[in-house]
């Protein structure tokens, strides 16, 4: 036996034994870098429309200095001012 075949990594797992991918387990599954959670499966019904919209530089600013999810968090914003008051009100 030669040198190079001593470090060859002879162990071979068949590809029938691994999981089936299913959409259930798809929406599940929890995507790491490292120890830290970069995605979950996606919360059931949290249909969002992607659009495009134009913001005060300094609401985006304030907004994206709040870290990760701050997308979110601006929508939520939207949400809470949308319970006190109608867009309806605002029109010209």
């Amino acid at each position: 036996m030669n040198a190079k075949s001593k470090n060859l990594d002879q162990s071979w797992v068949d590809p029938d034994d691994a999981p089936e991918i299913t959409k259930e387990w798809i929406e599940t599954t929890e995507i790491r870098e490292g120890d830290r959670i970069i995605r979950r499966g996606r919360p059931m019904g949290s249909a969002k429309t992607p659009t495009s919209v134009r913001l005060d530089n300094e609401v985006l600013e304030a907004f994206r200095a709040t870290g990760p999810r701050w997308q979110s968090r601006l929508n939520a914003a939207l949400a809470d001012w949308l319970e006190t008051h109608s867009p309806a009100e605002l029109a010209v």
